[in-house]
This record gives structure tokens, C-alpha cells and sequence, in this order.
């Protein structure tokens, strides 16, 4: 294992981060936010882009490779950990406090809690897919591997896919939209053509992990888990607003979609926040092939590439002035570059 390899260790530190602040107290709760939204842009900006990708024989070993899987495995008993520690934590808190240790807690959850669950939920082992189904358990979003899996790929960058943000859509436009979509869209696929009730299953799921955080903390445990659960899942719907914003396939005389290809995501090749995130910004090549392993992913030029890595992006789409002026006239430049045909973009 190189330098590159071993940079994928860096996201354990987060929820270590988030639980260090939370027993600090204080202003120290600041902790996780400011790195994530404030340091890392810096620090991705000095470190550059990465990229470099794999060859065939190269692909192989990676794939092969224990590490990359222990790593996803090791950050799960560091996010339950980071979860049991805050809810036993909760009671002594202030209610400032108490909001503060839940904006790094679903900093930590979101941010790599479900870019985990979502590179193993992308596999067929059972191992995998209980954990990406417990991690999305616990901030109440389990219902995004049914959907994620069935409907986004499928759908991604039409006017189908509630995930995929449109061209002068703001981010609090997109996010109501995209979360209830999000849940009507998995709650279709399992009712149909047999009732499966996955949507179910993962709402008790949810019950049971907020349950055992409430024998721990009591009501304001509870608080303090529905509070990182809705930071988490805004967090990563603000991930596929950036993802997607604006990029649109074309739909054919017979009512089907062209091709997904390499120009339907936008890229980024940012070395540091790829590590943190596992190269989910390598997300065209995701798109194109969706059961390839994280660490095989490759960085593809014909992609639109983002100015900056998630980490900036995200900040940006919280605001969605700033977003408007970085943004607009970057996609409708690469609109205007690679027009929509019945074939697809050009």
C-alpha cells in the first residue's frame, strides 16, 4: 500500500473529531464544521488534484486489496461509537450545546457516515449491505438504498430523477423536492410488482437505533439524533445537487432516455477530499459503472470538471447566490459546448 492508499484513513478522524469536540464542550463543538467547510477547501485547494488512474493490472491488485475494504468497515464502528458517545453525552449538555454537538455529529454521519453506506450498498455481500443499511438507519434515510440503487442510476439527469437538480434551481427549491421524491420513489419500487416494504423495515430500523440512543440519554439523546439526522441528510441531498446540477440527458422519439455517459456528472479530482470521501467526486465514472470498487475509480477529463472538491462546492450550494455566480455560467457554458441531441449530449 502506497501514499495514496493509506490517504483513505483520513475520514476515520472526523467522527473522532466530532466526539473529542462533544466531550470538550463549548465553542470546541466548532471543531468539525469549521475543518470541514473551512480548512479542507484551503488545504484541498494546496494539495491540488489527483490525476492519476490505475491500468488494467494496476485496477486488479487495487481490487483485490484488503485495505480499501477495512477502512469502510473501521469508520462503521467509529460512527456507532461517535453516536452512543453523544447520547450518552446529551443529558449534560446546554441546549446550545446540544445543537452544536448535533451539527458535527451529522457532519461526521453525512459527510462520511453515507458515502460509506452508499460504496457498500453498491455491492452484493451481506456483510456490505447490512452495514450501508445500519448506517443509514441512523440518521432515518435507509430508504436511499432502495431508491439510490433502482431509481437515480437509471434516471440520473432527467427530469425523472428527483436526485438530479435542475439548470437555476436553488439548493432549498431542490432539497423539499428531491426528499420527497426521494421516499415516494423507493416506497414505489418496493410495492411493486411485489410489496417488499423495505421503506418499512428501515423506519423501524431507524425506531429501534433512536431507541437505544434514548436508553442511554433519554429525550435529550433523542433531540439530539433527530437533529444530526436531519443535518446528515441535508448534507447529502446538497451532495447530489452538486453532482448533477444542470446536466440533462436527452429523451428519445420513444419516450426513452439516451445513454448515461461520462458528461452526465460533474467530476472532481481533488486529491484531499477524494480521500475523505472515498473518490465519490471521481462520480462519472461511478455513473458509468456503478459496482466498481472506490479506489478503481478514474478520473475522466471529458467530464465537466467542479472549480473546487465537495467540500467547497457544498458550502457554495448552501448559498445560492454565491452558487448562481460561480456555477450558472460554468454549466451553461458546458450546455452550450455539448447541446442536447436525440442521440444524447453531443
Amino acid at each position: 500500500m502506497n501514499l495514496r492508499g493509506a490517504g483513505f484513513v483520513l475520514p476515520l478522524g472526523l467522527p473522532i473529531l466530532a466526539l473529542l469536540g462533544a466531550f470538550a464542550g463549548g465553542t470546541w463543538n466548532l471543531l468539525t464544521p469549521v475543518f470541514v467547510f473551512g480548512v479542507l477547501p484551503v488545504l484541498d485547494h494546496a494539495f491540488g488534484p489527483d490525476r492519476w488512474n490505475p491500468t488494467a493490472d494496476q485496477e486488479r491488485m487495487l481490487a483485490q486489496a484488503v485495505w480499501y475494504r477495512a477502512v469502510l468497515f473501521a469508520y462503521g464502528a467509529l460512527h456507532f461509537a461517535l453516536l452512543a458517545g453523544v447520547a450518552w453525552l446529551a443529558p449534560n449538555l446546554a441546549p446550545v450545546e446540544l445543537v452544536g454537538v448535533a451539527l458535527a455529529t451529522g457532519i461526521a454521519t453525512g459527510g462520511i457516515g453515507i458515502t460509506v453506506a452508499h460504496e457498500l450498498g453498491h455491492k452484493r455481500d451481506r456483510a456490505g449491505r447490512t452495514l450501508a443499511w445500519l448506517l443509514l438507519g441512523s440518521v432515518a434515510y435507509s430508504h436511499f438504498l432502495i431508491e439510490h440503487n433502482r431509481g437515480h442510476h437509471g434516471r440520473v439527469a432527467t427530469t425523472d430523477d428527483p436526485a438530479s437538480a435542475r439548470l437555476g434551481e436553488g439548493f432549498w427549491r431542490f432539497l423539499p423536492r428531491t426528499v420527497a421524491g426521494g421516499l415516494r420513489s423507493a416506497w414505489a419500487f418496493e410495492r411493486a410488482p411485489l410489496p417488499r416494504n423495505g421503506v418499512v423495515l428501515g423506519g423501524l430500523l431507524t425506531a429501534f437505533l433512536f431507541a437505544v440512543g434514548t436508553v442511554l440519554g433519554g429525550v435529550a439523546a433523542l433531540a439530539l439524533l433527530a437533529l444530526q439526522a436531519m443535518v446528515a441528510i441535508t448534507l447529502l441531498e446538497s451532495v447530489n445537487y452538486v453532482e448533477h446540477y444542470g446536466l440533462e440527458r436527452a429523451r428519445h422519439s420513444d419516450g426513452g432516455w439516451a445513454p448515461v455517459t461520462a458528461q452526465h456528472s460533474w467530476n472532481a479530482s481533488h486529491r484531499l477530499t477524494n480521500w475523505f470521501l472515498f473518490n465519490l467526486q471521481r462520480h462519472s465514472h461511478h455513473h458509468i459503472d456503478h459496482a466498481r470498487p472506490y479506489q478503481t475509480l478514474q478520473h475522466l477529463e471529458q467530464s465537466p470538471q467542479l472549480p473546487t472538491g465537495y467540500s467547497g462546492m457544498v458550502l457554495l450550494a448552501l448559498l445560492p447566490p454565491l452558487w448562481e455566480r460561480v456555477m450558472g455560467p460554468r454549466t451553461r457554458a458546458y450546455r452550450a459546448a455539448h447541446p442536447v441531441t436525440a442521440g444524447g449530449a453531443a
